[in-house]
């Protein structure tokens, strides 16, 4: 039995997705950002980050999403191709969701981490827009079919779950034809709607 730290609206989707899609036993606790929750002792004895998602097993606690995707596949021997070419594919778009699209959409809200001056925090959150949707360009180049590799992978969840962000970033998806098809199939996926309407 795993248990999952998540907080509504956060990359955490991604982790919870993952979690439904494989039938994987888990127990999910929220935590408030509004509270304050990720900075309480009893969150940062779990996660010192005080970030989400963090991903409680028996062996100990795991954070960052692409480490928490990969397990969670391994897991359940789900969710990751077999061919080598194609599992570096998915660990391709972990990485960069991770280090760029999500960092991308976090200069808007978060500018605190870079910079001290008010002036620089505006500076970043205008910017956002326009690396986002340089980011969905990126990607829309690299897709050539239904899913990021052959087959549907946590490097769809990881992609799907940051594109929920992009309409409050002020991008279009629909502006990307092949990123809105992928952000379709995804809110199709039975798992996916049941996250989604958890986390609204």
């Amino acid at each position: 039995m795993f248990t999952l730290f998540a907080a509504k609206g956060t990359v955490a989707v991604a982790a919870h997705i993952a979690l439904e899609e494989t039938g994987l036993p888990y127990t999910l606790n929220w935590i408030s950002f509004a509270d304050g929750d990720q900075r309480k002792p009893e969150y940062l004895a779990i996660n010192p980050k005080g970030r989400v998602p963090a991903l409680v097993t028996d062996e100990g606690v795991i954070t960052e999403t692409p480490a928490i995707l990969e397990f969670i596949a391994e897991a359940a021997g789900q969710l990751m191709p077999k061919d080598p070419f194609a599992r570096a594919k998915t660990r391709e778009m972990l990485s960069y969701c991770a280090s760029t699209f999500h960092v991308n959409h976090a200069h808007k809200l978060r500018g605190s981490r870079w910079a001290d001056l008010e002036a620089s925090h505006a500076d970043m959150t205008a910017k956002s827009t326009q690396t986002m949707a340089d980011s969905c360009a990126y990607i829309e180049d690299q897709l050539t079919g239904g899913w990021v590799t052959e087959a549907y992978s946590i490097a769809d969840i990881h992609l799907y779950t940051i594109c929920r962000w992009l309409k409050g970033d002020g991008v279009d998806i629909a502006e990307f034809p092949k990123l809105n098809f992928h952000f379709s199939q995804m809110q199709a996926r039975p798992a996916v709607a049941r996250v989604s309407d958890a986390h609204g």
